[in-house]
């Protein structure tokens, strides 16, 4: 009964779009008999709506641009109101002004037709800034309604699918990814300013490295081999290491074939760093100086959220080692525990195990279920068992552990920071021991650019669409991603 239902009012909807599609036609066939072609050509603008406001000057003539999302008749005149990108104008159109013609196909017109006018500015006598129009063009014709309203989750798929609806409807959301696109545009100025060289590693490779994940497969043609779309553009940008470029950046997109969640879509964002004779503290005074600035350049504040759910960005960020924070939650003796009985244990955490999980991927389930999520943060969690991360350099008084940190924020993992291991020899007997006995799982290419000579480097990886999450205040990753990965609507 309920799918009869649902289908019923989909079905009504649609019908009620088909209505709105025909009556929007025959506007724009009378629009047509005026003289007034439905799809125009190029505008010249003043200047955006937002430059307008600025230089605004009663008696002052401008060209201004946009949708039209309000219209008041008033008789033998109009108000109506255009947005761009960046706001809204009001515009006063009176017959006597643009003549009887021009009116009378202003009249015509639909809410979210795009028109370019021309006029003369001045102030209302309810003080708001209005421009009266003297000639108008029709620029491209709305043939189906805007959305009125969106009433939170209830919309929530359409408004991911089509995202161009949800731009106009909410301007916040409009909003989030100019902020988006001008933190992307900071950090690429923040690194340069520091002498770092923006680069382009392949996306499709022979072989998925640089991280352990699940790749999306694909075939080349031409060639006649499986490929990979790439999951980290690591080791190849240690090979420019090696290559004598001294400090190197991408802003790359990932792709990992491992599900959705709220923290997890399988193409991505990331900005990785690589930074020669540097280290993996290097790298942690970088990343807090970089995102420090882009808080308050871009977002004008350090801190972010509300009550249990704030964070400060404050610096200096605390540090702490891995495995302090593992014998605070599951005991003082973990580490002295037999892999059955830390098995015991993480399931009286509540944690439930795979029985042939080691210790050290044991523990890491206890991190990742019962530690990070609850650390707000910014942490740096340093001193991370050596079998987790295979491609950094071990620490001095420890080879059980390396040189790294992981930077939670808001109990989510938002980089990673190595002291790169450069020693080939002993990223050989690494990759080895993960390959399992499987040879074509090692980068015999990347291990060949090792042994020619890679200087010591500081490295990390920041996940740009968590990161965003944070600073937006946005629930999940969807709503800082333009177009998100949906599963296909069925027709």
């Amino acid at each position: 009964m309920l799918a009869v239902t649902l289908r019923g009012a989909l079905m009504e909807s649609v019908s009620h779009l088909d209505e709105f599609k025909k009556q929007r036609m025959e506007n724009m066939k009378r629009l047509e008999t005026l003289g007034y072609e439905a799809f125009g050509r190029a505008f010249e603008r003043t200047g955006c709506i937002l430059d307008i406001r600025k230089v605004f000057e009663d008696g002052k003539r401008v060209r201004m641009a946009g949708r039209m999302v309000s219209k008041r008749e008033m008789g033998k005149s109009i108000f109506a109101h255009l947005q761009d990108h960046t706001g809204k104008f009001q515009i006063y159109v009176r017959k006597n002004d643009v003549g009887e013609d021009a009116f009378s196909a202003f009249q015509v017109l639909d809410l979210g037709d795009h028109i370019g006018i021309e006029g003369e500015l001045f102030t209302t006598k309810m003080g708001e800034p209005t421009a009266k129009v003297t000639t108008w063009q029709l620029l491209g014709k709305s043939l189906l309604p805007l959305p009125e309203k969106w009433h939170g989750l209830h919309d929530v798929d359409i408004r991911y699918r089509k995202r161009y609806l949800d731009m106009i409807a909410n301007p916040e959301v409009a909003e989030l990814f100019r902020q988006r696109a001008h933190s992307i545009r900071m950090m690429r100025d923040f690194l340069f300013s520091r002498g770092y060289l923006e680069v382009e590693t392949p996306m499709i490779q022979s072989m998925a490295g640089g991280a352990a994940a699940n790749p999306f497969k694909t075939h080349f043609d031409a060639l006649g081999v499986d490929m990979f779309l790439r999951i980290a553009p690591e080791l190849y940008l240690k090979r420019l290491l090696a290559g004598g470029f001294d400090k190197v950046f991408e802003l790359n997109r990932n792709f990992r074939n491992e599900g959705l969640s709220r923290f997890h879509n399988p193409e991505f964002t990331m900005l990785e760093i690589y930074e020669a004779y540097g280290d993996m503290r290097t790298m942690m005074q970088l990343i807090q100086d970089m995102i420090v600035s882009v808080g308050r350049e871009v977002f004008g504040k350090l801190q972010f959220g509300e009550g249990e759910s704030a964070v400060d960005l404050t610096p200096p960020w605390k540090e702490v080692p891995y495995r302090e924070l593992i014998s605070e939650t599951a005991g003082h003796d973990w580490f002295d525990l037999s892999e059955d009985s830390m098995r015991d244990r993480a399931e009286s955490l509540g944690i439930q195990v795979a029985p042939d999980c080691n210790a050290v991927e044991i523990t890491h389930e206890v991190f990742e279920k019962r530690i990070e999520k609850n650390i707000r943060g910014p942490v740096f969690v340093t001193r991370m068992p050596v079998d987790l991360v295979p491609l950094a350099k071990a620490c001095e008084d420890d080879p059980s552990v390396v040189d790294v940190f992981e930077l939670i924020i808001a109990g989510r993992e938002i980089a990673p920071g190595y002291s790169e291991l450069n020693d080939p020899i002993e990223q050989r007997r690494r990759l080895e021991k993960q390959a399992a006995g499987d040879p074509a799982l090692i980068d015999e290419d990347f291990l060949t650019a090792l042994e020619h000579g890679m200087p010591p480097a500081g490295g990390m990886g920041i996940g740009i669409d968590r990161l965003l999450m944070i600073m937006a205040g946005a629930e999940a990753i969807r709503d800082v991603i333009l177009f998100p990965q949906l599963k296909p609507k069925k027709v």
